[in-house]
């Protein structure tokens, strides 16, 4: 967290969602919004977790508010964990709450990846969707909604090498049959240690190129 981060709630559909908002410099009017969900809640996924903060640094130094929140049953959220049903709900009602118009990125690292492509099948094409950023895809847990080919110049799909949680080729077979292209991180882990600096900047390359 940082000076300009804000402690937020939302009501969901189960109750309370506990949210941060980071914004950019005082005086600077934001892009848009971002709203990125976080790993898998029964593996101590939250959305303070390291690739989600490193995600919503990488938002905010490029000018967008960054948004994210607990899914149910974690920190001060309420409900219980849904498998990724009742977590795209909440998502939805982050997105209705924090970012009810104007431009709108979606990103989400491991689990959270899974939930966000669940939303953006709802969000897409009532929503105009600037950015969208997989990171750590949770291609070989969960069934992985398509990316609309309409949105491929404005998705950043990125995977560790080696990484033992989700196997970098589960993710080449979701995104094969896609032709949607993969960062691949030479020598990287789900988590990306000592490779989040890398991560942001990668992240920031695909927030700045224009389409």
């Amino acid at each position: 967290m940082n000076a300009q981060t804000e402690r937020l709630e939302v009501q969901g559909p189960v109750g309370r969602i506990e949210v941060l908002r980071d914004a950019p410099a005082i005086g600077v009017e934001p892009r848009g919004t971002a709203v990125i969900a976080h790993p898998h809640p029964l593996f101590g996924g939250t959305m303070d977790n390291k690739v989600v903060q490193t995600l919503a640094r990488a938002f905010v130094q490029c000018g967008w508010q960054a948004v994210r929140f607990n899914f149910r049953g974690v920190g001060a959220t309420q409900g219980v964990h849904d498998e990724g049903r009742g977590e795209t709900d909440d998502f939805l009602a982050v997105v209705a709450e924090c970012a009810p118009a104007g431009a709108l990125a979606l990103a989400g690292f491991s689990f959270g990846s899974f939930v966000m492509s669940r939303a953006l099948g709802y969000l897409w094409p009532a929503r105009q969707i600037e950015k969208l950023a997989f990171i750590g895809a949770a291609a070989s847990r969960f069934e992985l909604a398509r990316v609309s080919s309409d949105l491929h110049g404005r998705t950043l799909v990125v995977h560790g090498e080696h990484d033992d949680t989700v196997p970098l080729a589960a993710v080449m077979d979701w995104a094969r049959p896609q032709v949607l292209p993969v960062t691949v991180v030479p020598g990287g882990g789900h988590f990306f240690h000592g490779q989040l600096p890398l991560l942001r900047s990668l992240v920031q390359r695909h927030l700045t190129a224009v389409v």
